[in-house]
């Protein structure tokens, strides 16, 4: 089955999550940041992400910038630091991700072929706005999906059922794009075709479902899509 629609993760996908924190501790006066900023950028991203999954098990639904205000003071404390300028300074780079270098060229390839293309991702609609327009690719877009649509985050079937309603297109007809494991098998188990863009080489997960093709980078996604 030919692919006829493109679909993008954004955090880490699309958006380097790691460009707050490493702009913050390269400014003036961020000494203390400037020795730990990888540690608190991995820690905030992976807490993003549990306390996603742990709220939607616990059936307690909060947006994802509430999410990652909590993730950040998370992060933020374990490093000992206590700080509210650099707390406001952080969420406030957040809203102004780099995207990665490859993103504008490998989406106008897509875009100039007729294919559909478009987020679909955790993040609110005001988070996401701000990071199209901040990386200038939201005419390369045909949409941008939130989960806040549906009120549960990913990897929950409803958050893929969103592709096929806005859309109309067949599981088999989408090549998903992720820089999340666990989200690549979540979508390869809902029958996406996902390319699994495997920046830090990591195994891939054990879980169902798994990825139909690993790339360092978002280089190779037009030849995927069968450009």
């Amino acid at each position: 089955m030919a692919i006829t629609t493109c679909i993008f993760d954004a955090y880490g996908t699309l958006f380097d999550v790691a460009a707050a924190a490493r702009t913050a501790a390269a400014e003036p006066g961020q000494d203390a940041l400037a020795k730990c900023w990888p540690q608190i950028a991995q820690d905030w991203r992976l807490r993003q992400l549990h306390y996603s999954w742990l709220r939607t098990i616990m059936q307690d639904h909060v947006d994802f910038w509430c999410i990652t205000q909590d993730a950040l003071d998370w992060a933020l404390e374990a490093q000992g630091i206590d700080d509210a300028a650099l707390r406001e300074r952080l969420l406030a780079l957040y809203w102004q991700l780099e995207s990665y270098p490859e993103v504008p060229q490998m989406l106008a390839a897509l875009n100039t072929a007729g294919l559909d293309t478009a987020i679909l991702s955790n993040g609110t609609p005001e988070m996401l706005g701000a990071a199209v327009t901040s990386a200038g690719i939201g005419v390369m877009l045909d949409d941008v999906l939130s989960i806040e649509t549906c009120g549960i985050f990913k990897p929950a079937r409803a958050v893929y059922d969103m592709v096929g309603d806005r859309f109309a297109c067949a599981p088999g007809e989408v090549l998903f794009v992720t820089s999340n494991g666990w989200d690549a098998a979540g979508a390869a188990a809902y029958g996406f075709n996902v390319a699994w863009v495997n920046r830090d080489g990591a195994p891939v997960e054990r879980l169902p479902g798994r990825p139909a093709h690993v790339l360092a980078d978002l280089g190779g996604i037009p030849a995927l899509a069968g450009l």
